[in-house]
């Protein structure tokens, strides 16, 4: 029997692994129960139910003692509520256990899975006070697995938080409601350089600057734009050449409390003909933020490298705001490095994912 810990401790579905690790289940809470069945290499195989297993760091467990498992947990009330900017769902637990979550769009819900949770839940409260979680209910998928569906009431996805009370064992799901769309100059924006300090990035194949400073380049450019426009609150990951890991940046953002981040990047080949640009996201409920920047991207006569999505970079994990990844060019290929070091282009791209939100947030003016 073991715990969580540590900064952003995570499940993986298994022991696959790329450049960006594997690929990730959910992020979770600290405390969190987990029993631990075997070991591969760095991770710890954990068992979540009868019929469920996940991967984890070991660096995120520290084990206990002594522990009991119970033959059985059972969940209790439940409880919606909101007050002026989220809803929330609270769930009465008799333990810290493992969650994870997935975004359903058409119709835009929440799903959670609970594992190790037996239903024993004969009240759902819902109060007025609620205004972005339509309704909620729970459906028994196995014996031990509780799953929790959360219909929102827009049809865009703006992000929740799942965790425990500190003291009790009640896990809250924290729900953002929708802001004000139709006006971008109300709206909190983070943008992120990608690398800086000691993570340089790519190099270009002609100039051999670092990805590093150009990234900066573009996102300082786009910050000024959003600020000239009105937009008062903006906020940048980092302003100058520092080094930041992944979970200071997500944990950095987290208290920052966005309505959206853009991840700013330079793609690169071990092939210099490849070229284009693309656009990143993890979440289905967060593809429409992608999609908008990079049909916006593509009016800059840049190849089209595709809007891809599950994808596992870190700054993608998060379920707490809407995030897109752009890639703005190759800085690997020869054509592409020119635009990316020209004064102009680098204010034509601020230009076009500033377009590309105004499309974004102009498509939900309907919902």
């Amino acid at each position: 029997m073991g715990k969580t810990t540590g900064k952003l401790p995570y499940m993986e579905y298994g022991p696959g692994d790329d450049r960006l690790g594997g690929a990730k289940m959910t992020y979770l809470d600290s405390n969190i129960l987990v029993t631990v069945i075997d070991s591969l290499n760095t991770d710890y195989i954990i068992r979540l139910s009868q019929n469920h297993k996940a991967f984890i760091p070991k660096e995120n467990v520290r084990f206990r003692d002594s522990g009991i498992i119970h033959p059985w947990n059972l969940s209790g009330n439940w409880k919606i509520s909101g007050d002026n900017r989220y809803d929330y769902l609270t769930i009465n637990l008799p333990e810290k256990l493992p969650y994870r979550s997935i975004m359903h769009v058409d119709p835009a819900r929440i799903v959670i899975d609970l594992f190790g949770i037996t239903s024993n839940t004969n009240w759902i409260t819902q109060l007025n006070t609620a205004k972005e979680i339509s309704r909620a209910w729970y459906e028994q998928t196995e014996d031990d697995v509780m799953r929790v569906i959360i219909e929102l009431r827009h049809n865009q996805h703006w992000g929740y938080q799942i965790g425990y009370d500190s003291i009790l064992s009640k896990l809250i799901v924290r729900v953002k409601r929708q802001p004000i769309v139709n006006d971008i100059r109300k709206m909190n924006i983070a943008i992120d350089a990608g690398h800086g300090g000691d993570n340089v990035g790519a190099l270009g194949i002609t100039s051999g600057k670092p990805e590093k400073e150009m990234t900066l380049v573009f996102a300082k450019i786009l910050e000024t734009q959003l600020r000239k426009a009105g937009i008062k609150n903006v906020f940048m990951t980092r302003n100058t050449d520092t080094s930041l890991s992944m979970p200071d940046r997500i944990l950095a953002l987290r208290a920052a409390d966005p309505d959206f981040l853009i991840s700013l990047h330079l793609n690169s080949s071990g092939s210099d003909t490849v070229r284009g640009t693309s656009s990143y996201y993890r979440y289905i409920g967060f593809r429409p933020l992608a999609s908008a920047i990079h049909n916006r991207m593509l009016e800059l006569k840049l190849n089209d490298f595709g809007c891809t999505g599950s994808f596992n970079f870190a700054l993608s994990g998060p379920t707490e705001y809407p995030n897109c990844l752009v890639e703005i060019a190759f800085i690997s290929n020869r054509e592409d490095e020119k635009k990316i070091l020209d004064t102009k282009f680098q204010k034509a791209v601020a230009q076009k994912i500033q377009a590309g939100l105004r499309d974004w947030l102009k498509s939900m003016n309907k919902n």
